[in-house]
């Protein structure tokens, strides 16, 4: 199997402030607006660089997110940040009217996403935004899996004309992808090729399936690991063909099982090959304070329950 190396942890949200930054640098028409929260989006190098083109809002995300539909109209690239939980649930209202709705050209910088944001606990952490922004019509939803994926998917995401929700994290996770692969919208990565099963993940999950792949091959069960960066629009195509190939599959994803990757997975293999299918996600259930790594592991979010799903996979092949 292919090895990965962890070049050094870093978070992903820091990956989305370098991408803004070289995003900023490209393309004058990039701003970037936050509600009291520059530090936390690692906005700062932008604002640092490109005073006139930053705008803080301050606490006031629904404000925030119809300032960014007004400037998207006028022809600006505006990336508006906030926690997961504030630019998707509490102003799902603007961003449903202001920014779907009339398919503005607005980009939803969502940090601190899911269980790992860890100490803040459940009122500020958020399982259920990739449900949220999935059923939006015409919402691009983009969850990388590490720094550099996640600077190269905020570049891509200024480039894309129309509504992007991009989800990425609060603590350091390891940094293992090429620096210098250009993010493609809508297109799965083959981490890992494998005959036996096939895990798809995304965001955090990505690097605890390829643990849980290195691990497995010592039983003897060859993985494919798919990491599905882009959610919506989903790469149906590169889906089907992995599962054409191993016949069975494990969905890994830091949210809800309710109207995740694991519903929207189920739901392709349903009306196209149907086969047996695990799940790792959160459940049914809010979040609770801890360090992110106890939360993960309290909820069944990494490498040893991801195996254990391959284990239950792997043993209902017909």
């Amino acid at each position: 199997m292919k090895k990965y190396i962890d070049t050094g942890k870093k978070d992903t949200r820091s990956g989305f402030g370098a991408g803004l930054l070289e995003a900023g640098r490209r393309n004058p028409a990039v701003v970037a607006l936050t509600a009291d929260l520059k530090g936390s989006l690692k906005m700062g190098d932008f604002a640092k660089e490109f005073p006139d083109r930053y705008i803080q809002c301050g606490i006031a995300e629904a404000n925030m997110v119809g300032v960014a539909a007004g400037l998207a109209l006028t022809g600006k690239i505006p990336f508006a940040g906030s926690f997961a939980e504030f630019i998707s649930g509490r102003v799902y209202d603007q961003v449903r009217q202001e920014v779907a709705y009339g398919h503005t050209n607005v980009k939803l910088a969502s940090s601190h996403a899911g269980i790992t944001l860890g100490e803040d606990g459940a009122t500020h952490q958020t399982m259920e935004d990739i449900a949220l922004m999935r059923a939006l019509p015409g919402m691009v939803v983009i969850n990388p899996c590490d720094y550099n994926q996640t600077k190269a998917a905020t570049i891509a995401a200024a480039k894309y004309d129309g509504p992007v929700y991009l989800r990425f994290g609060r603590p350091g996770v390891p940094n293992f992808t090429n620096p210098d692969e250009p993010f493609e919208i809508g297109k799965a990565y083959v981490m890992n090729e494998g005959t036996d099963v096939t895990v798809f993940a995304c965001g955090h999950l990505v690097w605890e399936a390829l643990k849980a792949a290195e691990a497995l091959e010592d039983e003897g069960v060859s993985v494919e690991v798919v990491n599905i960066a882009t959610i919506k629009p989903l790469d149906e195509e590169a889906v089907l063909a992995s599962v054409r190939k191993t016949r069975t599959a494990v969905v890994a994803e830091e949210h809800n099982s309710a109207g995740g990757l694991g519903e929207l997975i189920a739901g392709v293999l349903a009306a196209n090959e149907p086969l047996p299918l695990e799940f790792i996600n959160g459940g049914d259930r809010f979040g609770q304070t801890g360090t992110p790594a106890a939360l993960m592991q309290a909820y069944g979010l990494d490498a040893a329950h991801i195996v254990e799903a391959v284990r239950r996979a792997v043993a209902r092949k017909r």
